[in-house]
C-alpha cells in the first residue's frame, strides 16, 4: 500500500518571532555603540539618547535610523578632548607664569640681601647683624645687644637709626609679608614690667616694629609681631656666647611663591 503523499498545502513553522528578535539585537548593538562613543555622559547627551530610544520603541524606527545620537556622542567626545587640551595649555601657562614670578622674587630678595650686607659691612655691624636667604624667607637677625639694654624693651638711640635704615631698604618690597619676632635666652625673668620671657620677647618685637612703621611708605597691614621667649634657640644656652646668640630680634621677609619640590627642612633645635 502506497504511502500518502504530503499535502502541498502543509503549514510551515511560524518564524515571525525572528523580526522582533532581530530588532532587539539591533537596539542592543546601538546601545553599546552609543555608550562606547559617549565616555562622559552629561545631561544633554543623555536626553538626546533617551529621545532616540523612545522614538525607536514608540514608532518602530531603529536607533540606527537616527544617526544624530552617535554623531552627537562623537562631537561631545571631541569637545571633551578639546577641553582637556585647553586645560593642559592653561596649566602649562600657569606653571610658566609661576616660574617667572618665582624668578623675579628671587632676584628681588637677592638684591635686598646684597643691600643689607653692604650696609652691615660699611658700618662694621657684622657681629650684631646677619642675613640669611632660604626657600621660605629672607631673615635679618639682630643681636639684642645692638637694640636693648638688659631686661628692657626700650630701644637704644643708635638702634632707632638702625631700624630707620632697614625700613628704608624695605620700601621697594611693600608687597611682602614681614614678621618681626623676639627671642630670649632661657634665663628666667620676673620684673614689674615683664613676668616672663614671653612678655619680654613679645614687647621687644613690637617696639622694634613700631620704629619700622614710622616710615609711612611701608604698609602696616603687611606686618606682624610675635614673641617666642626662649623656645626657638639657635645655640646652646649652656654658655654665655650661646645665650647671647639666642637673645635676638628677627625681621623675616616672607616669600610669596614657594617651590614645594625644593623646600628646605627647618633645622632641628639645638639641645640645651
Amino acid at each position: 500500500m502506497k504511502k500518502r503523499k504530503h499535502d502541498d498545502h502543509e503549514e510551515h513553522i511560524d518564524e515571525s518571532w525572528l523580526i522582533p528578535y532581530a530588532d532587539l539585537l539591533t537596539l542592543l548593538l546601538a546601545l553599546f555603540i552609543v555608550l562606547y562613543a559617549v565616555s562622559a555622559v552629561d545631561a544633554r547627551k543623555f536626553e538626546q539618547m533617551s529621545e532616540a530610544f523612545s522614538a525607536a520603541f514608540n514608532t518602530g524606527a531603529g536607533v540606527l535610523d537616527n544617526p544624530s545620537v552617535i554623531k552627537n556622542g562623537t562631537q561631545s567626545q571631541q569637545r571633551i578632548e578639546d577641553q582637556d587640551k585647553t586645560n593642559t595649555n592653561q596649566h602649562e601657562n600657569t606653571e610658566s607664569n609661576l616660574q617667572e614670578l618665582m624668578k623675579k622674587e628671587q632676584e628681588d630678595l637677592e638684591k635686598l640681601k646684597k643691600q643689607l650686607d653692604q650696609y652691615i659691612k660699611k658700618n662694621g655691624l657684622s657681629a650684631e647683624l646677619d642675613t640669611k636667604l632660604n626657600q621660605s624667607q629672607l631673615m635679618i637677625t639682630i643681636s639684642d645687644n645692638a637694640l636693648f639694654a638688659s631686661g628692657s624693651d626700650a630701644l637704644k638711640s643708635e638702634s632707632k637709626e638702625l631700624a630707620n635704615n632697614i625700613s628704608k631698604m624695605l620700601e621697594p618690597y611693600t608687597g611682602y609679608e614681614i614678621v618681626v619676632s623676639g627671642h630670649t635666652d632661657n634665663q628666667p625673668i620676673r620684673t614689674q614690667s615683664f613676668k616672663s620671657n614671653w612678655d619680654l620677647s613679645s614687647s621687644r618685637a613690637i617696639r622694634f616694629m613700631d620704629v619700622l612703621l614710622q616710615n609711612n611708605h611701608l604698609q602696616p597691614e603687611r606686618f606682624s609681631a610675635i614673641g617666642y621667649g626662649e623656645y626657638r634657640p639657635v645655640a646652646s644656652n649652656d654658655t654665655i656666647a650661646g645665650r647671647g646668640k639666642n637673645r635676638r630680634v628677627e625681621v623675616s621677609i616672607i616669600r610669596k611663591y614657594v617651590d614645594s619640590s625644593n623646600t628646605q627642612q627647618i633645622p632641628a633645635t639645638p639641645k640645651q
